[in-house]
């Protein structure tokens, strides 16, 4: 099974949100390489929200391209062959915590948004990843910076799309 048909299982089986996930089915109908940032009508991509339950917060990076607080997360790349393993890997690599594991029953959000030419969309397939306790977040090259937040601090450090992921997960939990 290819990243591509594995995006549209999942895809398929979420249950949110259905008029963006209708799109997001569409899109990779209409486009073989709809997976990959070189897809110039837009790509998938995929995050995860790092989340301490034990301690009611969350890890957000600053990011270091758009200067703001955001979930980890980033592009699929060759050798990916699920949407979870994108985004456990982006997770990883960018909190720099081992031992993440995501959220069971799927993605927890979709959010579609507009990035600069040469291409034109980022679709991302939005997780929830429990740390580990006693997890030590380290920097990537990725970020300006890296913060645990507690739950109702999201909204005045990050836009809505973050703060509806929190809520979204916290639901789920």
């Amino acid at each position: 099974m290819t990243l591509h048909d594995d995006a549209v299982l999942v895809l398929k089986g979420y249950e949110g949100q259905p008029e963006l996930r209708a799109l997001y089915l569409e899109h990779l109908a209409a486009h073989p390489d709809g997976m990959y940032k070189p897809c110039s009508a837009g790509h998938l991509t995929g995050s995860a929200l790092v989340i301490d339950p034990s301690r009611g917060r969350v890890l957000l990076t600053l990011h270091k391209k758009l200067g703001m607080w955001l979930q980890m997360g980033g592009h699929c790349e060759e050798g990916d062959t699920t949407m979870e393993a994108v985004a456990l890997r982006e997770a990883a690599e960018e909190s720099g915590i081992a031992g993440l594991t995501l959220l069971p029953g799927g993605p927890v959000r979709l959010d579609r948004h507009p990035i600069p030419a040469p291409c034109h969309w980022h679709l991302d397939v939005q997780y929830a990843a429990l740390a580990p306790a006693e997890a030590v977040a380290q920097i990537s090259e990725e970020s300006l910076d890296l913060k645990w937040f507690a739950y109702d601090e999201v909204a005045a450090v990050a836009d809505t799309s973050v703060v509806r992921l929190t809520e979204a997960t916290l639901a789920r939990l």
